[in-house]
């Protein structure tokens, strides 16, 4: 009977392995990326020598300003020329701006509110696309901000007629968060 036991001690401790295994597999391959790549870069970061610092902090650049003319309160403003977004928080101030890529259909210089919103649809131009805010119609194109679920921006100069304010998944999802039915868009040039 001792051969017995130790067969089952060791086919326990076998599937435990595998499955302790599969499982450290699927945690690593659904982290995010960015969680990923630092402990990637991290690793044995210890040993690496480090350059010495001046003893200044680094500082990162300073946001673009909200626009001057772009109203006050809680609202999105989108900046024609400037292909920038701002989400401004009821303190006038921003709480995230970030680029975007135009659409071929702009809307006129003024204020809108969101008057509709989709999770996830096909964009008018074939591309799978969520986080869909619309605010604006212009000769019937309907304008809003989507992020490509690709992560893919459209190609500068199309000459397709749509109404997608492109952005990043991120920006999306941040757009997303804050731009409820209703919320104020201000398009300035």
């Amino acid at each position: 009977m001792p051969a017995k036991s130790s067969t089952i001690v060791t086919a326990l401790t076998t599937a435990a392995v595998v499955v302790v295994g599969v499982l450290g597999y699927q945690a690593a391959a659904s982290a995010p990326d960015t969680l990923t790549q630092t402990r990637k870069a991290g690793h044995h970061s210890a040993s690496k020598s480090r350059p010495e610092r001046s003893g200044k902090k680094d500082k990162a650049p300073a946001p673009a300003a909200v626009p001057d003319a772009s109203g006050k309160g809680r609202r999105i403003v989108y900046s024609l020329d400037a292909k920038r977004v701002w989400l401004v928080g009821g303190d006038d101030k921003a709480l995230r701006t970030f680029k975007v890529a135009p659409s071929a259909v702009s809307p006129t210089l003024g204020a809108y509110a969101v008057g509709s919103r989709s999770v996830s649809v096909t964009g008018s131009d074939g591309i799978a696309i969520e986080h869909v805010v619309r605010f604006a119609s212009v000769e019937g194109v309907t304008v809003g901000f989507s992020a490509a679920v690709d992560g893919s921006m459209p190609e500068p100069g199309s000459a397709k007629r749509t109404g997608g304010i492109r952005e990043s998944r991120d920006d999306g999802k941040a757009m997303w968060d804050f731009a409820l039915h209703g919320t104020k868009v201000v398009v300035v040039s």
